[in-house]
């Protein structure tokens, strides 16, 4: 608070009349006359002149000294800052808050209100409000920093703009350590209520625009403010930002890429700048449904490559924790398939690109383990695309070219049994009838019968939609594992033969040795589930065989009790006889060879 003994005090920001002149004291003429912005204030020179060293320096340059008329062009603020440095001036009573204490500061600075002319004067005044009261605390520079977006530049020069930036992101770090203590002393309180505490000035940032929330996030992430922290604010702004996109954006993508408006260049502005401040380090976890819509946001308002490119990258890092429905992405070009594949194909690049990373990275040989929790992905994701493959098999405009594409990505050890792929390739020729038979053989050919399970080859032998060879070759692998159930080897060949063919080579490279002990170790696990399968199938088969002769027996414990007596009965009486048939049947045998012999 600036304070007189004058009682006039007005509010910071009064409605001015163009056709009147604005007088500070109507009791006193005034000598000089200021113009500012079409606003003209008539005052008094001396207050001034003691005061501000521009309007010294103009009051002597000016050419009548009786009635000055001055004009000051493009005053920080405008008339409304000019009238409380003006007041200033004059010792009138006014507040400095948070809403003008930057234009005051800046329009200080244009008038050159420094040390030199009076002391404590409108410069050193605003300078002890911005260091002992708004730098002091998160909410107040926020405040502060969000009133110097409309200030010219003169704001950036000063350094109230770095200040508090700086503030900003050094309370934030402050109250991270404060929420730590406390979530320590009090381990019993519920989530909702850590995280409330941890996360409370994040909605205060979304007032910012995005060249200031920028800088103040790049602030946090230098001075140590935890990532998830970031991630929860950098959501909050999104969702603050992006979310006055309309329908017609989804449905008539061509005119937004045709003539977009300047809120939606605003809005992909937003958009990149958001995904390059999500934080870079692989402890973070970014929420994956906040990555696909950022993506699918990206996607309708045509932002640059690289920022859906670290969108795809950043999915892949977590594709076997994504849902089907987060794949399912619309398409925006017009006369394309439903959904958009090619996006999918390219997260699905990216993800087998880190598993090979990853094994090559790995110098162990107990990485590629039962446990192996790249091979576990693998099947994860290969069980998903399966799903996403089925889903996206009806649309009629989706091409056989796109459709084998996400098919053949997808190595042979991803997928333990081909139902899934089999259920989508069934599903795509059923819904595109009119694939010539070439066609039909070129999408066939990736599914392989031997890894089929029962009902699954059942259902394919009498699938007309098929090709001949093909069910054909059903049949022969059925017939051929019927067999071998049968016989009791169950693929005991087929395991020895992949054993022996994992004998590592003498003229190998040790490289090559290890890259084929890890791929002959892969085809064995696979080769297990396979069994698995199988052994499952036969159990319930056998169940059900069960089943069925206690059905017709009509009760299995009488049927089982008459056959046990049947038998003892049999046993009892046919004892003595038995020995004499024995006895006949010796004779019998000597009789005829001594007749033979003769």
């Amino acid at each position: 608070m600036i304070s007189s003994d004058s009682p006039f005090s007005r509010s910071p920001a009064p409605k001015f009349s163009n056709s009147f002149t604005t007088r500070i004291f109507s009791d006193v003429a005034g000598d000089i006359t200021i113009v500012v912005d079409g606003e003209s204030f008539l005052l008094h020179k001396f207050p001034l002149v003691s005061r501000s060293g521009k309007i010294r320096k103009m009051v002597a340059e000016a050419k009548d000294s009786n009635n000055s008329k001055l004009e000051l062009h493009n005053i920080p603020g405008g008339p409304q800052t000019f009238e409380l440095a003006m007041k200033f001036c004059y010792g009138m009573n006014f507040e400095i808050t948070t809403t003008n204490v930057a234009h005051l500061r800046c329009a200080a600075e244009y008038l050159e209100m420094t040390e030199d002319y009076r002391d404590e004067n409108l410069i050193a005044r605003t300078e002890v409000y911005l260091n002992e009261i708004v730098v002091q605390s998160l909410e107040k520079s926020v405040e502060v920093l969000s009133t110097c977006e409309i200030l010219p530049r003169v704001a950036e020069e000063i350094g109230i703009v770095s200040r508090c930036v700086e503030a900003i992101a050094m309370n934030a770090c402050k109250e991270q350590l404060v929420s730590g203590l406390s979530l320590l002393d009090c381990d019993g309180e519920s989530t909702e209520l850590k995280g409330g505490c941890v996360e409370w000035w994040i909605e205060d940032l979304s007032v910012l625009g995005i060249d200031f929330y920028q800088r103040v996030i790049c602030a946090m992430g230098r001075l140590g403010v935890h990532p998830d922290s970031i991630i929860s604010s950098l959501m909050h702004y999104a969702q603050a930002s992006l979310k006055g996109i309309g329908k017609c954006q989804i449905w008539n993508p061509a005119r937004m890429k045709s003539n977009p408006t300047m809120a939606e260049n605003d809005q992909r502005t937003i958009l990149e700048t958001l995904v390059g401040l999500l934080p870079s380090q692989k402890s973070s976890n970014t929420p994956l449904n906040f990555l696909f819509g950022m993506l699918r946001v990206g996607i309708m308002m045509d932002a640059s490559i690289a920022c859906k490119l670290e969108l795809e990258r950043r999915i892949a890092l977590r594709l076997e924790m994504v849902l089907l429905d987060d794949l399912l992405i619309p398409s925006v070009q017009t006369g394309d398939s439903l959904f958009d594949v090619d996006t999918v194909h390219r997260i699905l690049i990216n993800f087998l690109q880190r598993i090979e990373d990853e094994d090559n990275a790995d110098c162990g040989y107990e990485s590629e383990g039962p446990g192996s929790p790249g091979h576990g992905s693998l099947l994860k994701v290969g069980r998903l695309i399966d799903s996403y493959l089925a889903e996206i098999a009806p649309d009629p405009y989706l091409s056989l070219q796109k459709f084998i594409a996400m098919i053949e990505i997808l190595p042979d050890y991803a997928r333990v049994i081909d139902d899934g792929l089999y259920r989508a390739i069934d599903i795509y020729l059923k819904a595109h009838p009119m694939l010539t038979e070439h066609e039909c053989k070129k999408l066939c050919k990736f599914m392989d019968c031997q890894k089929l399970s029962q009902e699954a080859s059942n259902h394919a032998a009498q699938n007309d939609r098929l090709p001949v060879q093909m069910a054909v070759r059903v049949l022969y692998f059925e017939q051929l594992r019927l067999k071998n159930d049968l016989s009791g080897s169950s693929g005991d060949g087929f395991l020895s033969q992949r054993i022996s063919s994992g004998v590592p080579s003498a003229a190998m490279s040790p490289r090559d040795n290890y890259a084929s002990l890890r791929r002959e170790n892969r085809e064995l696990k696979l080769e297990i589930s396979r069994m698995r399968v199988r052994l499952s199938e036969l159990e319930r088969e056998q169940m059900f065989m069960k089943q069925g002769m206690m059905d017709k027996s009509g009760n299995g414990k009488t049927f089982l009790t008459s056959l046990s007596k049947g038998i003892g009965r049999i046993a009892i009486f046919s004892g003595p006889t038995g020995g004499k048939r024995q006895k006949s049947g010796r004779k019998s045998r000597e009789g005829k060879t001594g007749r033979s012999r003769r």
